[in-house]
This record gives C-alpha cells, structure tokens and sequence, in this order.
C-alpha cells in the first residue's frame, strides 16, 4: 500500500490499523478544547510523527495516522480530514482552514476494475492504490481545499479557498481554483505592512 501499489484494502493488518484510527479520531473528537493533556494524549497514539506546537481544532478523521509525518506549529481547523493509505508529510508552520482534506488513495479509472469484488469467503473488496502527499513548511490552505494524492506543494505556498489540487504547486505560489492553477509569486509587495486599513 505504501509503496503505490494495488493492494486489497480488507487486509488484517490493515483492517485493525485503521479501525484503531478511527476510533482515535472519534475519542479526540469527543474532547472539548480545554482537555489539553487528553487531547495530546490521544494525537501522541494517533500521530507518532507529530511534531511539537501542532494544534488541530477538531473534529478530525484519519485513515490510519502512522503514516503521517507533520513538522511543529502546524494548525488545523475544523473538520480536518487525511487518509493516508500514501504517506502525508507536512512541512512546519502549516495552517489548514476549515474542512480540508488530504486523500492520497486513487480507485481504477475503468468501472470493471473499480467495482466490488468477493473473496471465497463471500468478504467483499476492492483495488485500490494510492500516491503520497507532500506540504512544504509554511504553507496555507484556505478553507475548504482538496490536496489529491501525488501532490506536493512548494514552501511558502498559499492555497485558495475552495480549491483541488491535482498538481504540483511550486514554492512561493499563490494558487486557486478546481482545477488548482498558479495565479502569482508571492512577494514582500504582499506584506501587511503595505495595507494600512488594517491598522
């Protein structure tokens, strides 16, 4: 599975991994926002690559969370998704607005190759695969954006509300839209010193 390959998603191993997961991410959800301690506790089990300063608001929902890796200070606003059949790396300094959603798994494009298949013992399957997300350090996804497996997003790069991310977004991007485009280079020329109505 981590290597990109099809793979049976019914598979114990698997099975057991994400249903840990899941019931992780139900008992963080459960929390209030003033259960610090139990709150890290549980994303300490859920996340083993968390780095130091990372804060998600809640809810969230993981696939399987060990195959994570998010730098320090990253944050997370509500309804922070990530399924992580591929390895997800965040960088440091990542903010994530609401309703974001990091999906590295793929199903095949032909509806004969998607459809559910059945074992011998009557289990149904399918074939999957998947592809590996990588954020760079400071980056910013506005609310409501999709980051699709196989995609890496450059250092510094801001995310547009809305959007899907399909491609590779250089460093320093300012990008938007469904399908993601690069709209400019971010520059010092975008620095809130220069909008003086905000002081």
């Amino acid at each position: 599975m981590l290597a990109g390959k099809i793979y049976d998603p019914t598979d114990e191993v698997l099975a057991k991994q994400r249903t840990k997961a899941h019931r992780l991410s139900k008992d963080f959800n459960d929390t209030y926002d003033d259960q610090k301690e139990k709150r890290q506790e549980i994303l300490k089990e859920l996340i083993p690559g968390m780095g130091e300063g990372t804060y998600f608001q809640g809810p969230i929902q993981f696939d399987y969370g060990v195959n994570i890796t998010c730098g320090k200070n990253c944050y997370a606003n509500f309804n922070f998704v990530v399924l992580d059949t591929c390895h997800v790396t965040i960088g440091n300094d990542t903010f994530f607005g609401p309703n974001c959603s990091l999906v590295t798994p793929i199903h095949p494009f032909l509806p004969e190759e998607r459809k559910i298949r059945y074992k011998e013992s009557g289990e149904s399957y399918d074939l999957e695969y998947g592809k590996p997300i990588v954020i760079e350090d400071d980056c910013w996804l506005a609310s409501n954006v999709t980051v699709c497996g196989g995609v890496t997003i450059g250092k510094g790069s801001i995310i547009g509300a809305g959007s899907v991310v399909t491609k590779d977004i250089p460093a320093g991007s300012l990008a938007a839209g469904n399908p993601c485009k690069v709209i400019r280079k971010i520059t010092q020329e975008d620095s809130i010193q220069f909008k003086k109505e905000l002081f």
